[in-house]
């Protein structure tokens, strides 16, 4: 049985100046550009028909708050489709909290970076289709990698990084992939620094380089510009393909993109 590909709308959000939730789109993680509310846009794409929405709170780790979960339970309520929310988890409590204000899936960067039995940890507890590890990675064009691809000529790897990219940690993303998947993440969500709002397509070395090396599944992310991205994320081994900009600014709608993929014969839920 071939199992379907996903399409999955993001919303980036983040607090406004007067500390309420709002959607932000950016490029390469900054200029940042206010985009609309939160719960209006997941009501909006799970009528749309989108297989998975992602909530992803961009500045609680870097401002060490939790995660704006009285958000995240109003959007709760307004889909019923599978739902991912990332920012700010960063221990067993905070999944439990997540999950229980109406997220199925918990997305995490720094804190399993900080401390990687977390995954071992959230798996155990929450079982290990809850855990999603994501990654924010950046092109490194210097000898301190552990695995190369070849990208415009040159020999690079994959860095991975936290506080939306602004600072690097050293480890080989490839290397981390293999890790985490071994302490049991259900599934990895791969983005790129330096493909992010760009809508210039996937970094599909990237891409290649995590499907190649796990099994576990894995979604791409950042730099769609048309489906057309898509389906070479598919192509490249992503169960899923993450987007933002083209959803949300009416580039194409989510039918448009679904029909355009099953028209070239990728497995779409329509």
């Amino acid at each position: 049985m071939t199992l379907t590909k996903r399409v999955i709308p993001c919303i980036d959000v983040a607090l406004d100046d007067d500390g309420d939730a709002a959607v932000y789109t950016g490029v390469n993680f900054e200029d940042l550009e206010y985009t609309g509310d939160p719960v209006e846009m997941a009501k909006r794409y799970n009528e749309a028909g989108a297989d998975e929405f992602v909530f992803l709170d961009i500045t609680a780790s870097a401002d060490g708050r939790e995660t704006m979960l009285d958000t995240v339970s109003a959007v709760a309520d307004e889909v019923f489709i599978p739902l991912t929310v990332g920012g700010g988890i960063r221990d067993t409590g905070d999944i439990k909290e997540t999950l229980r204000a109406g997220a199925d899936k918990v997305s995490i960067n720094s804190g399993a970076i900080a401390e990687p039995s977390l995954v071992n940890q959230g798996a155990k507890a929450f079982g290990s289709q809850c855990i999603v590890i994501s990654v924010d990675a950046k092109r490194r064009f210097d000898e301190q990698g552990e695995h190369y691809e070849q990208v415009d000529g040159e020999s690079c790897w994959f860095e991975c990084t936290v506080k939306g990219g602004r600072e690097g940690t050293g480890l080989d993303v490839v290397e981390w992939a293999n890790e985490v998947e071994s302490r049991g993440a259900g599934e990895l969500f791969v983005n790129s620094i330096d493909a992010d709002g760009t809508k210039d397509g996937y970094d599909l070395p990237l891409t290649a380089a995590v499907c190649d090396s796990v099994s576990t599944p894995v979604i791409a992310s950042s730099g769609c510009g048309s489906p057309g991205d898509m389906a070479e994320a598919y192509d490249a081994g992503a169960d899923a393909a993450l987007a933002a900009s083209i959803f949300h600014f009416g580039d194409y709608t989510i039918e448009e993109t679904k029909r355009a993929l099953d028209d070239q014969g990728y497995p779409i839920r329509l």
